[in-house]
């Protein structure tokens, strides 16, 4: 009765919202949930196009970036994306996710995201490791990096206009930005006195 997957998929999802009071979180992941599977673009995409025009404003939509497991994440690219789906994204990041390989296991700090990002997002959800310890270095850093994102947009409220950087200084880091090597030295200090801890507990 629908005439497009798109349209069938927003009628539901309208109708289970309402139903449920219209909660303050409701995600939907569509189809094309990542620029690889976007056709022949997301900005161009028809599916992506219908679903911005008719999901509820308060339904949030996940994306996973350019791919569906993203090593760089862009303002440029969440534009795109906030101006088709008509609303900023909920990043699903699969950064650190190995279901799919199980034979590996990331262990690196929280990397390849472009300074200024949280502006642009509704929300940010990790998928990590199917390995429940191997995490602790992945949600560290992910805390490192958003409180070094709190910080940015507290100094931008405070001065103003007068934060803006000029054309040429945008390419180095810049004091109090994060670090991903500076996070993960933190990261391994804190799991190190994790596991002393844990290993004098009686019955370790």
């Amino acid at each position: 009765i629908f005439p497009s997957l798109a349209q069938a998929q927003a009628s539901v999802a309208n109708e289970v919202y309402q139903e449920l009071g219209q909660p303050s979180i409701f995600l939907f992941c569509p189809t094309e949930y990542c620029s690889s599977l976007c056709s022949p673009s997301p900005s161009r995409s028809c599916y992506l196009l219908t679903l911005g025009q008719e999901l509820l404003p308060g339904i949030g939509v996940i994306w996973t970036g350019p791919k569906v497991v993203s090593q760089e994440l862009s303002a440029m690219m969440l534009e795109e994306v906030e101006a088709v789906l008509q609303r900023r994204p909920v990043i699903w990041d699969n950064l650190y996710a190995n279901d799919y390989d199980c034979r590996r296991v990331f262990l690196g700090p929280y990397m390849g995201r472009a300074p200024g990002l949280m502006t642009r997002l509704h929300g940010l959800l990790l998928n990590p490791n199917c390995e429940l310890q191997a995490n602790f270095i992945p949600i560290h850093t992910l805390g490192c990096w958003f409180q070094s994102e709190l910080r940015s947009c507290a100094c931008a409220d405070d001065a103003g206009m007068e934060t803006a950087a000029a054309p040429g200084d945008s390419q180095g880091p810049q004091e109090g930005s994060y670090s991903p090597q500076e996070a993960l030295e933190l990261a391994l200090l804190d799991w190190v006195a994790e596991i002393n801890r844990q290993a004098l507990e009686p019955g370790r």
